[in-house]
């Protein structure tokens, strides 16, 4: 009996500890100021009422959906010239070209003759050879999904391996024939993680990726999935890739948000970056408001930044740094439909508020 009591004791204490560790204790008295005092009037936000958790921004352009639109639709109609002239117009913006080789081979999850026909009129097309390649990575994924390994049936996870080889062969093909293409490259990062490549491996095709495109976003991505603890690598080797993708990041390019998506891998884990040495305080202040002004230099309409402004301005109310925590929110305008906000069980909306109620309280106590 004693013995079931303590048992009892120790998961009702696990249960507490996990509780707190997935919302931040803030004291009563800001919770009740956040609650009654919050004007977000009058610290330039939007008010409460506007606030929408259907996206984490602005609707995407209207021109570039109707001109993905238009793509897949000549693709479905068997015009794959239409697409080979959509990929090419990226030249060497290599994460715009990612992008648009991305929506190719959604098109061509629903139906991919056209691509067939791509790649026998151009074998040596760079584009049409890293599309297929990726066709082939998304479909062994999608079998077995997120979740962790232990949580895969085996036999899914047996398809999965199965078909990894054919992808990381078309993607090798591709580089052969399109030497200067990162394309390739990236799809096989991509799979050595699941292939479970060694280090030595691994930094070989990094090498080569690295030499046709050394700030390639997806890529670094990719990479910091395979650095991480629950792949083949460590917290810590997670943590120096992306700070050195910061420091390295050019201007304009949303590679200093790697960081914040490798705190954010802490948390999935049930670790609390601040607790960190190197990321609290003065010095993990420093090097977030840094990613600030970094973020300040990319293109306001670039689709993959609202997300970004949301993962920083909850990191920056973390570690105090209210102020700047409250111009990312100033920023963000209504949307709060992102993480980590959606994650929250009292929902976007309530977890959105009050964090923004609490970087303005923080911000005006510090005066």
């Amino acid at each position: 009996m004693i013995v079931a009591l303590v048992v009892l004791l120790v998961l009702l204490s696990l249960a507490v500890a996990w509780a707190f560790r997935k919302r931040r204790p803030v004291s009563p008295s800001a919770d009740r100021w956040v609650r009654t005092q919050f004007d977000p009037a009058a610290f330039g936000l939007v008010p409460r009422e506007q606030l929408d958790p259907r996206r984490p921004g602005p609707e995407p352009d209207g021109a570039t959906c109707a001109e993905e639109q238009k793509v897949a639709e000549a693709a479905w109609g068997g015009d794959w010239r239409v697409a080979a002239a959509y990929a090419e117009e990226a030249g060497a913006d290599w994460d715009e070209r990612w992008s648009r080789i991305e929506t190719l081979a959604q098109i061509a999850r629903g139906d991919d003759r056209w691509l067939t026909d791509w790649r026998t009129a151009l074998p040596d097309s760079g584009d049409a050879g890293t599309v297929h390649a990726l066709v082939l990575v998304d479909e062994a994924w999608a079998i077995r999904g997120s979740a962790y390994a232990h949580q895969v049936p085996d036999e899914d996870m047996r398809r999965f391996r199965s078909m990894l080889p054919a992808a990381m062969a078309a993607a090798q093909r591709t580089a052969d024939r399109a030497p200067h293409d990162p394309g390739p490259w990236v799809v096989m990062i991509t799979a050595a993680r699941a292939m479970s490549y060694s280090q030595s491996q691994f930094h070989d095709l990094w090498r080569n990726l690295t030499a046709r495109a050394p700030h390639h976003t997806a890529a670094h991505w990719q990479a910091l999935q395979y650095w991480c603890a629950k792949w083949h690598g460590s917290d810590e080797l997670m943590l120096d890739f992306a700070v050195r993708a910061v420091t390295s990041a050019p201007h304009g390019s949303t590679l200093p948000g790697l960081y914040l998506h490798a705190l954010d891998e802490l948390d999935k884990v049930g670790k609390r970056a601040e607790r960190i040495d190197g990321l609290r305080g003065a010095q993990g202040r420093a090097r977030l408001e840094d990613i600030a002004r970094r973020l300040d230099s990319v293109p306001q309409d670039h689709p993959e930044l609202p997300q970004l402004r949301h993962l920083l301005a909850y990191r920056l109310g973390r570690v105090g740094a209210y102020g700047a925590a409250l111009e990312q929110f100033r920023r963000l305008g209504p949307y709060c439909g992102a993480r980590p906000w959606k994650d929250d069980e009292a929902g976007a909306v309530v977890a959105f508020d009050r964090a923004r109620g609490l970087a303005a309280r923080g911000a005006s106590r510090r005066g």
